[in-house]
C-alpha cells in the first residue's frame, strides 16, 4: 500500500512540475512583445537580446523549424526554391510585425518597427 501510494505521490510532483513548466513557456507574441525575438530578412526568427535564456533559444528553434517546414510544402507545391518562399515570407512578416516589435534592419541590426 505504501509503495502505491509513494507512486501516486511522485507521478503528482511530475505532473505539477510538467504543468509549471508548460505555464511559464514563453510563447512567440509574447517574446515578440518583450523585445527578445524579431522578424529577420531571411524569413525566420532571430533572437535580439545578448544573453538568451534556454527557453528562448528553444522557442526561436521550434518557431523556425516549423517555418522551414511550411516553405519546403508551398516550394514543392509551386515549383519553386525555398529561399523564394522565405523571401516573400519575410516581406510579409516585416509588414505585419507590430509597431515596436523588432525587424532586422538591410546591415543586420534589430530596429523596432
Amino acid at each position: 500500500m505504501k509503495s502505491l501510494q509513494k507512486i501516486f505521490e511522485a507521478s503528482l510532483v511530475l505532473v505539477l512540475l510538467l504543468w509549471a513548466a508548460s505555464a511559464q513557456a514563453i510563447t512567440l507574441q509574447e517574446a515578440k512583445a518583450d523585445g527578445l525575438i524579431g522578424e529577420q530578412r531571411d524569413g525566420y526568427v532571430g533572437i535580439v537580446v545578448a544573453s538568451p535564456s534556454s527557453e528562448l533559444r528553444a522557442l526561436v528553434t521550434e518557431v523556425n523549424n516549423q517555418r522551414r517546414s511550411r516553405y519546403r510544402e508551398i516550394a514543392q507545391q509551386r515549383g519553386i526554391s525555398v529561399e523564394q518562399v522565405a523571401a516573400v515570407a519575410a516581406e510579409r512578416a516585416v509588414q505585419e510585425t507590430q509597431p515596436g516589435h523588432y525587424i532586422q534592419a538591410a546591415n543586420g541590426s534589430w530596429v523596432r518597427k
